[in-house]
């Protein structure tokens, strides 16, 4: 990594200064009173950024890889006014030399307004050797006023492409309530091309509005290179992501959701505001190649280091859920030794275990001994101990500790007023703002007591925790405009979008953050699963805060692999966890078909498996030891390829792991209803060409054979499968030169 600084003085004569970073930076930019623009370059192995400060602005002048430079003619849209004892003031920023900062790997650029004063630092910012690079905008009240700021972007650009340029975007829906038919998005950017993708934690599929994404995006050249560069967003509210093209120039902005608005955010003395984190790489190869450098960074710079460190991560779970809220005492101490039987690693308590809504202790009715026996008895079989709650949800409960609607503290916390006839379902409440100081300190102070309570391992939160919008003008966040605002009901909840809906939803991240930090810092050894209603909050700062998520909420074969098929471009693979639920298995094809649809990532099995019969408890504990033992450190540490079009459930479709370091991989092959097709061909990724690599077909689908790696990736390799609804799993081990004179002829595989 490199960094260079230049300044000019005049324009013409630019002179470039190579030494010692921590020269530069302590000597060179106090000097520079006299520059008109400072420029500092960034790099990682796939990504290089050109920076540059100019006198009242600054902004990202370039990106590139080894072979393509895109150069960006917008400077960043800096707030030109703020609010201050409701008049508006206008801004005029200016260059700080003396407290900004260069070196290999943080760019910080500092701009500060005089009146108010308020100080903005725009960063750029190298964590890992390789991947992207990222960028967030900080600004601080120094006054001794409060202030109203309005939107800030997090980052804008406007690329100068060729009107002759065929460019191409791509990006990922959420697998929320249950995958689209689409899910992946690969389009052609044609001049006049405008498009938004929204992301925030509620992900509501609305027949008339597009599917919510996961908030990242990939442009690249349509021709044999796929040179291009991705964005993404580390946070899990109300973002969004835009991208339009026109004539020559390729533009768009990146950040927080202005829409509804107005955007207004309050800044107290001395209180700073982030606009959401954002990274941007440079890559080539397309969507694949991309997210193989972008599951490591995500690995490497997001997500816990504590949980990587267990061999055993990702587990392989059962969940009590297959029996719906039916769950108790008896049911559980059955389920553990079964599942403990099986080889299985945790059992997970699901809904159904509590008093009530908000009242996040035992039902006395179903646990009358409590939770702490049945961690007891998992932990004494081996097994962790994980458990459902929706935390953050309110309802009638009026036992000591329970947070109830009435309670005029916790009415103080609500999002809307409810209607006297209101009441909440089974496991489905009312959302508190967790935005409100004293709502998070409960929250935090909550978590806590259940994970210390009842001995958890693992921690899982669903549910609409994150306040959508909010009618209360007395929490953090702006009020709500009576003129821009509906309130309406889904599922039980009762929801309100208004003007404020953005910020309520800031503030309320933030508060989230902050608790999932709390737990970590207090149980260290603790997993957090991000449920959200299965699949909403599926994002990159969640990926921060927890350490998997349940990647959708409908669970058969064909939705688990759609929405692993999805996901797995963005995100790592042992992030993402399938639940595989009952469903008609006539045959012990059939069976394996279901349980390796969900095997691909994390696995939790959301049935009572003692109600398997003998043959699937064998082919099940048969499955789940190769699972522990052969796919899961492919999961962890392989790259991953998408060898076949979105499972359709009607025709095959696979997936491809293949590690480099140990030089092993395995292909996932799954025939869908078809009835026509007995045999397919998948055309493997990323093999050396001349190596010898051995196969072999697990269910002895065809016999074991060797194959060059050309042959693999040109010719394809086969997979014949008798049964409808079926699966196999072909390894792949690659073999050691043979020394020249004993090198057989290349041959087609069987």
């Amino acid at each position: 990594m490199l960094i260079r600084l230049l300044h000019a003085v005049p324009h013409s004569s630019l002179m470039y200064v190579r030494s010692h970073w921590a020269v530069l930076c302590c000597l060179l930019l106090p000097a520079m009173a006299s520059a008109q623009t400072v420029v500092a370059d960034l790099k990682t192995a796939e990504t290089e950024l050109r920076v540059e400060a100019g006198p009242s602005v600054p902004r990202l002048s370039s990106v590139q890889n080894d072979t393509l430079t895109w150069k960006n003619l917008a400077s960043e849209t800096l707030i030109p006014e703020v609010e201050v004892a409701g008049r508006t003031v206008p801004l005029a920023w200016q260059f700080n030399r003396a407290e900004s900062h260069a070196d290999e790997h943080l760019v910080s650029f500092v701009y500060d307004a005089g009146s108010p004063r308020l100080r903005l630092t725009w960063e750029w910012q190298v964590r890992s050797a390789r991947g992207p690079i990222e960028h967030q905008i900080r600004i601080e009240n120094r006054d001794s006023a409060e202030v109203w700021l309005p939107f800030q972007s997090s980052f804008t650009f406007d690329w100068e492409t060729s009107a002759q340029d065929k460019l191409e975007q791509f990006y990922v829906e959420k697998g929320a309530d249950t995958p689209s038919a689409v899910g992946t998005h690969l389009v052609s950017v044609p001049d006049g091309y405008e498009w938004e993708g929204a992301s925030s934690t509620y992900a509501q599929p609305r027949p008339a509005e597009p599917r919510e994404i996961i908030p990242y995006f990939l442009v690249e050249y349509g021709d044999g290179t796929q040179s291009g560069w991705y964005v993404g967003i580390e946070f899990s509210g109300r973002t969004h992501l835009t991208l339009a093209r026109k004539g020559e120039s390729l533009h768009g902005e990146v950040g927080l959701n202005p829409s509804p608005g107005p955007f207004r955010t309050r800044l107290k003395p001395g209180e700073s505001f982030e606009t959401p984190r954002i990274f941007l790489g440079a890559t080539s190869g397309g969507p694949d190649a991309t997210a193989n450098v972008l599951r490591r960074w995500v690995r490497e710079v997001l997500t816990n280091q504590n949980a990587w460190k267990n061999s055993h991560y990702p587990l392989m779970v059962t969940n009590s859920w297959g029996g719906g809220m039916n769950v108790n005492e008896d049911v559980a101490r059955r389920m553990i030794r079964d599942s403990a039987q099986l080889g299985l690693e945790m059992f997970h308590v699901d809904a159904g275990w509590f008093r009530g809504v908000g009242d996040w202790h035992p039902d006395p009715k179903k646990f009358p001994n409590g939770l702490q026996p049945i961690a007891d008895e998992a932990h004494a079989q081996g097994l962790k101990f994980g458990l459902w709650v929706d935390w953050a949800q309110a309802a009638l409960e009026r036992e000591s500790g329970a947070l109830n609607i009435h309670d005029p503290e916790v009415r103080g916390w609500l999002t809307v007023d409810l209607p006297a006839s209101w009441k909440p379902e089974e496991f489905k409440g009312q959302t508190i703002d967790i935005g409100v100081p004293e709502a998070k300190t409960w929250a935090m102070r909550e978590t806590d007591r259940i994970v210390t309570d009842y001995k958890l391992d693992m921690l899982e939160h669903d549910g609409y925790l994150v306040a959508q919008g909010c009618t209360a003008s007395d929490h953090p966040h702006a009020a709500p405009d009576p003129l821009n605002q509906c309130t309406y009901r889904d599922s039980g909840f009762v929801f309100v979008r208004s003007s404020n809906s953005t910020d309520v939803s800031h503030h309320a991240v933030r508060a989230y953050y902050d608790i999932q930090a709390n737990l970590r810092r207090r149980h260290p050894d603790l997993l957090l699963e991000i449920c959200n209603d299965g699949g909403r909050m599926v994002d990159f700062g969640s990926a921060a805060h927890g350490d998997y998520f349940s990647i959708t909420d409908t669970y058969d074969p064909l939705s688990n692999r759609r929405a692993f098929y999805d996901t797995s471009f963005v995100l790592p693979t042992a992030m993402l966890e399938a639940y595989v639920e009952r469903w008609p298995t006539p045959r012990m094809e059939n069976f394996l078909y279901m349980l390796r649809s969900g095997m691909m990532g994390w696995i939790s099995i959301m049935i009572d498996t003692t109600t398997w019969s003998a043959q699937q408890h064998v082919v099940a504990k048969e499955e789940f030891d190769l699972y522990k033992s052969q796919l899961r450190p492919l999961i962890r540490d392989a790259n991953l390829y998408h060898i076949s079009d979105r499972p359709d459930g009607v025709h095959w479709d696979g997936m491809e792991y293949f590690d480099p370091q140990t030089h092993r991989g395995v292909v996932y092959a799954f025939r869908g209803s078809t009835e026509s097709e007995n045999e397919h061909r998948f055309f493997l990724r990323d093999l050396q060409t001349k190596s010898r690599y051995k196969l072999r077909y697990h269910d002895r689908s065809s016999d074991d054979q060797i194959v060059e790696g050309g042959d693999l990736m040109k010719l394809g390799l086969v997979v014949r499968l008798p049964a409808a609804n079926s699966s196999e799993l072909i390894f792949l081990d690659e073999l050691p030169a043979l020394p020249l004179s004993s090198q057989p002829a290349p041959r087609e595989p069987k």
